[in-house]
């Protein structure tokens, strides 16, 4: 909601450039400062969120301090961002008590029984791309592939960077396409356009950055040597995992997904392990109680992008970025980038179309855009903005579990990558050409 102070009034170019300094701030002492000194361990992410929060308080003007307070705190413990929280608390229990029991162990024996060693990271990209477009969620195929990417990286000797950012583009590759994701039915929503029609309109966008990026872990499976992980674990032991998947599959909540894996797992290891259950609940209190820092983190960012918001950096962004639209290119272009920039202030996908959706509809219309194609833009480049910011939930969630760095997988993102090229050019060339008779 934007403060009454800024409702109905254009920020002047150096009143929306302060608006959004936060963000400015944020980058400089993270990135800036990890990368002059080449070690992004040196300056902790949340001291930087910390830093420019303050910094976000301190630039709104017009409100006393605890009123300033109380608008970061509102966007902080908006009902999304708890539930969020939710997810992270449940499934830091399931990713500890799972590894604790050794189900992690006995899943990855499972998976190098039936692929061989060149086949695991293509293998882990494909399950990637299923488990996201089935279940139509990124977090969802973070929280079930993302210890046995980390597992599978130990047991290969290889940078566990890579497999989580193998994992992490799959994973938005899915939620890119799915018709149950909140990005397809928001852009879908808002454009006023059929899914059936905008997944094929991404189809020509997504698919091909896919097999590229598949094409590529094929070359790069041949270097990986994978071998069974030490003593041979019970089968029955791979039943947490087969239960969070298969429900998740089946489109049920991700809390009650994750939950019904916590229980699943606590069954197995009493009945057939003979766990004592106070150490399974030791397991899931450690869990939970290393998520701590990632809440800290999320709640620190999204208090501080509800400042600049409030400050209406949001609203002057985008009327910066349509003031000069001409042609069909670059209104293409003005929705690629309108939607990618809200993004990197809201570290939501969803929230970033919602944000500019009427806007880009709007931009369509004038310029003779099918409502596909700038669905398909708005719901593609918000999904590479979210992979590709170290703040994202995902990429905190991914790298949280496999205790990295959130800008390690960054260098590894070939999935992203090669989807902006894939956006490029379709913006450059107009296609599909059906979109644009």
């Amino acid at each position: 909601m934007c403060d009454r102070n800024f409702e109905g009034r254009r920020l002047s170019a150096r009143a929306g450039i302060l608006a959004l300094s936060p963000v400015a701030v944020f980058m400089l002492l993270y990135l800036g400062v990890s990368l002059a000194v080449g070690d992004f361990y040196k300056f902790p992410i949340s001291v930087a969120m910390l830093l420019a929060s303050m910094w976000g308080i301190v630039i709104f003007r017009g409100r006393s301090l605890t009123e300033r307070i109380e608008v970061f705190s509102r966007s902080a413990g908006a009902p999304n961002i708890m539930y969020m929280l939710w997810v992270f608390v449940l499934a830091g229990a399931f990713s500890s008590l799972a590894r604790g029991i050794g189900a992690v162990d006995a899943t990855v024996n499972l998976t190098l029984r039936f692929l061989p060693p060149s086949m695991v990271i293509p293998g882990l990209f494909v399950a990637a791309c299923f488990i996201s477009l089935s279940i139509g969620t990124s977090v969802g195929t973070v929280v079930a592939l993302a210890p046995l990417a980390t597992r599978l990286a130990a047991e290969s000797g290889g940078d566990t960077a890579f497999f989580i950012a193998v994992v992490l583009g799959g994973a938005f590759f899915g939620d890119n396409l799915s018709f149950i994701s909140d990005t397809t039915i928001a852009a879908t929503r808002t454009q006023g356009c059929d899914m059936r029609d905008k997944f094929r309109a991404n189809l020509w966008i997504a698919l091909p950055a896919a097999l590229v990026t598949l094409c590529f872990y094929f070359v790069a499976g041949h270097t990986v040597e994978v071998s069974a992980v030490g003593d041979v674990r019970p089968v029955w032991l791979v039943v947490p995992y087969l239960v969070i998947i298969v429900s998740a599959i089946a489109g049920v909540n991700v809390t009650i997904v994750l939950s019904l894996g916590i229980v699943s797992a606590i069954v197995i290891a009493v009945a057939v392990c003979h766990l004592p259950l106070f150490d399974l609940v030791g397991y899931m209190g450690g869990g939970i109680d290393d998520m701590g820092g990632l809440i800290i983190i999320t709640l620190l960012a999204t208090g501080m992008l509800g400042l600049i918001k409030a400050m209406g950096g949001i609203d002057w962004l985008l009327r910066v970025l349509t003031a000069r639209v001409s042609g069909k290119r670059g209104a293409q272009l003005c929705i690629a980038l309108l939607v990618g920039l809200v993004n990197l202030c809201t570290a939501n996908n969803t929230v970033a179309i919602i944000t500019v959706g009427s806007l880009a509809k709007d931009i369509s219309s004038r310029f003779g855009i099918d409502p596909r194609k700038s669905a398909s833009l708005l719901d593609t480049c918000s999904c590479i903005t979210q992979s590709l910011i170290p703040y994202g939930a995902q990429t905190l969630l991914a790298t949280s579990l496999a205790g990295i760095s959130p800008v390690a997988p960054l260098q590894y993102l070939y999935y992203p990558f090669a989807l902006t090229v894939m956006v490029g050019l379709s913006i450059l060339f107009l296609f599909p050409r059906r979109l644009h008779r």
